[in-house]
């Protein structure tokens, strides 16, 4: 079992909730939910923020191996403040060891976050690109403002 699929079916059976009932919050059949605990398959990214709502948990925790469960508390006053920045165009600084190279001192917009992953997309001399970022590797957001 890998530790994302260990992780959910830990989570899944502490708050006492059966694989039958999580596939249902999930829109998925009881197998997958099997499969993804036995680590025979993952989850797609997309789904990962639904699963650590079900949970009670950050995505954070279900991804890296280093989070504790504790950090979820904090993760969900971050994402109140994060919420609100959905739609916002904003210029991102990363911590120098997770440096995203290619939104450097670019604006971009915040077009969704989900627990401790924000998706943003920005505008490019080679074109539009979306990117899926884990809030940990962000410094700083500045809200730009914008040209109308």
């Amino acid at each position: 079992m890998n530790k994302l699929g260990a992780k959910i079916a830990e989570k899944r059976k502490s708050i006492g909730m059966t694989q039958i009932e999580f596939a249902e919050k999930m829109y998925v059949s009881r197998q997958t939910v099997s499969r993804w605990e036995s680590g025979t398959a993952m989850p797609d990214i997309e789904k990962v923020g639904a699963i650590a709502d079900i949970l009670g948990v950050s995505c954070d925790y279900l991804l890296k191996d280093e989070v504790v469960e504790n950090d979820v508390a904090q993760a969900r006053s971050v994402g109140r403040l994060l919420k609100n920045m959905v739609g916002k165009m904003v210029r991102l600084t990363f911590f120098d060891e997770e440096a995203d190279v290619e939104l450097y001192n670019t604006a971009c917009r915040i077009i969704d976050f989900e627990g401790n992953w924000m998706r943003i997309t920005a505008d490019m001399k080679k074109g539009k690109i979306e990117k899926l970022i884990p809030v940990s590797s962000i410094l700083s957001i500045e809200i730009v403002k914008e040209d109308n």
